[in-house]
């Protein structure tokens, strides 16, 4: 059986000198690329961003909605509030305090 031997210095040059020739005339012989190709890639992606661009939006949209119904809901709460009787009893006082509590809450988490 025949031991290993280590290529020397001149032996490496040449494995890499024929391995640099060996890509570089894969790279050359590569077929150019199509220009049909290319436009149809290009109009895949411009779809694409499109179609991102339109979830955005949509996305926005829905956040201002919310904000939206959001402040209206506290603006409604409000004049109910405003139009109450003046003197309210206990239970309607603690109905009101626990519901402020229960919103303060539903805030913070």
């Amino acid at each position: 059986m025949a031991s290993y031997k280590d290529p020397g210095f001149q032996e490496r040059t040449a494995l890499a000198q024929q391995a640099r020739l060996k890509a570089l005339q894969q790279l050359q012989n590569k077929p150019a690329a199509d220009e049909a190709v290319i436009a149809e890639r290009r109009a895949a992606q411009l779809k694409r961003e499109a179609a991102e661009e339109a979830k955005r939006a949509a996305k926005r949209a829905a956040m201002e909605q919310a904000k939206a119904d959001k402040l209206a809901k506290k603006l409604a709460q409000a004049e109910r509030i405003s139009a109450a009787p003046a003197e309210l009893t206990e239970a309607e006082k603690k109905a009101a305090r626990d519901a402020r509590y229960a919103a303060r809450k539903n805030r913070k988490s």
